[in-house]
């Protein structure tokens, strides 16, 4: 097996490093971080754009240029959400919860320098996984079904409600917010539509995009409109020193990278799943081992490094069933299989036997891209950080504009561009009541898979609820499920007592307050 590897890793290098396949995966990771950094536009309007451009090209480098701009969004991304709390893509939605924070306490360059680490080493680690791993990866996930995934994603939503710092309570009803958000269109079933209220627009349902844009970037831009002024560093602070990080900081990352890359990796893997559950379920992870979890949402680096992490390696992991079984993990990767089919290659296990040397060549221009994509974002992190220095009413029209048209970009609808506004709206009311918004993303994406995989599962069981418990995996996943609420309801009881054991006045000191209540009073 380790000489057919080597083999097999001889002959995609071959493929990957010829001119034509670094040149376009060169254009691949450029313009996959420049649409990452644009708030609004993404990987999935990219591609769909330039699905053209793929006829004139051959298989290897259609793909490889488009595999480019996927995970390349994912650098570009982050930095969009440190900078701005604007997150270039879904999966990069969580790190505005630490990353903006930081930038705010002028430690920008170094959440930047640190997200490039994080997002090389889960990328990393993701593509050797996929090399070694992947015949193992492909069982695993055929020996998935219907009651499995429904206990994974009721598993991920459960996770989503305790990303909250505040109440647990505020969380659960974010993410079932999300899940209605998510049902919201036509029944895949049915073909009947749901709460669309005769809006033919709604048929569809409501646009990730969207709801990202509208709950995160322009509820920051609401919340900043008084703000005329640039961010918080100086051009004495935008440099080299700026982006080292500190022993502390490098001491508290490696771990959560470790955990964020294998936590991606695994979940990547599976079909329907994809970096935005990754990057959240890294997230709550971390909360969750972390000795002082009141550090996340303020500025901690656990809580971006994990979930760049987990993107990236979920990033190329994604390929494993997309390539090796024909089983589209998202729109993007259904993208990726039409341009397949373009050509006339067929995905599925069969390609790996009948097209080695472009299974290979993509797989090996993975570390190629991640390479460029580390060279190209370490060196321009200081004019990155320099974002924040624009005024805020110069800066942030442009922001509304880049996201408003991206958005119409997709669907070509003034829809989506109210949709966005009215996010906005309701992400900024939900920041004056102190409710997160990073669960309702995830109940969004998660809310239509765990009906579909519930109904699936009842129609094989005929009805039958069991059939949930009697499956080892499944049952494995609902006891962790059990677990992680007795855990947060333990912490909240045990958080409870300690503040009212901090608020109860000492011994000795209620007679005191009495006779000053009374002397206040004969006063």
């Amino acid at each position: 097996m380790f000489e057919a590897l080597v083999d097999y890793t001889i002959l995609g290098l071959s493929a990957a490093t010829a001119p034509n396949s670094l040149f376009y995966c060169f254009i691949g990771v450029t313009l996959g971080t420049f649409v990452g950094v644009i708030p609004g536009i993404g990987a999935l309007a990219t591609i769909s754009m330039l699905i053209p451009i793929t006829f004139h090209l051959e298989p290897l480098e259609a793909l490889v240029m488009l595999a480019g701009i996927y995970y390349g969004t994912a650098y570009g991304g982050s930095i969009a959400s440190i900078l701005l709390r604007l997150p270039g893509t879904g999966s990069s939605a969580v790190t505005c919860i630490d990353g903006y924070p930081m930038a705010q306490q002028g430690r920008a360059g170094i959440a930047l320098f640190m997200t490039a680490i994080a997002s090389f080493v889960g990328a990393s680690i993701g593509i050797i996984i996929m090399m070694v791993f992947s015949p193992l990866f492909v069982e695993i996930g055929l020996s998935f079904h219907s009651p499995e995934y429904f206990s994974l994603m009721v598993m991920g939503l459960v996770a989503a409600s305790s990303i909250t710092s505040d109440s647990q309570i505020k969380g659960i009803a974010m993410v079932v917010l999300g899940i209605f958000l998510g049902i919201v269109g036509t029944d895949i079933n049915t073909g009947t539509s749901r709460y669309t209220f005769g809006i033919t627009e709604l048929t569809e349902g409501f646009t990730m995009s969207a709801i990202a844009m509208g709950s995160f970037g322009v509820a920051e831009v609401i919340s900043s409109l008084r703000k005329f002024k640039g961010g918080t560093l100086t051009s004495k602070s935008i440099g080299l020193r700026s982006m080292v990080p500190t022993r502390d900081d490098v001491r508290r990352s490696w771990l959560p990278i470790l955990r964020g890359s294998s936590t991606g990796s695994f979940v990547g893997a599976l079909p329907g799943a994809g970096a935005t559950i990754a990057s959240f379920m890294s997230y709550a992870i971390e909360r969750k081992v972390a000795r002082d979890p009141s550090r996340f949402g303020k500025g901690a680096i656990e809580g971006i490094v994990a979930p760049e992490a987990a993107n990236n390696a979920a990033d190329q992991t994604a390929f494993i069933p997309t390539l090796t079984l024909g089983i589209p993990g998202s729109v993007t990767m259904a993208l990726m299989l039409g341009v397949l089919m373009i050509h006339g290659i067929t995905p599925g296990p069969s390609m790996m036997a009948n097209h080695p040397d472009l299974f290979w060549g993509v797989v090996m221009s993975f570390w190629i891209g991640n390479i460029m994509l580390l060279i190209l974002n370490v060196p321009l992190i200081g004019i990155w950080v320099r974002v924040l220095m624009i005024p805020y009413h110069v800066l942030y029209p442009a922001i509304l504009m880049f996201a408003c048209i991206g958005v119409y970009s997709i669907h070509q609808t003034t829809f989506d561009v109210i949709t966005v506004i009215a996010f906005g709206l309701l992400g900024y009311f939900m920041r004056l009541i102190r409710f997160p918004v990073a669960p309702l993303l995830l109940g969004f994406v998660l809310g239509p898979m765990v009906e579909e995989y519930f109904r699936r599962a009842l129609i094989i069981s005929a009805g039958d609820v069991s059939i949930f418990f009697e499956r080892p995996v499944s049952l494995m996943f609902l006891l962790i499920t059990a677990a992680l609420l007795l855990w947060s309801a333990w912490q909240s009881v045990r958080q409870s007592f300690q503040r009212k054991v901090v608020e109860a006045p000492l011994p000795g000191n209620e007679a005191a307050g009495a006779r000053d209540g009374e002397a206040a009073q004969s006063r």
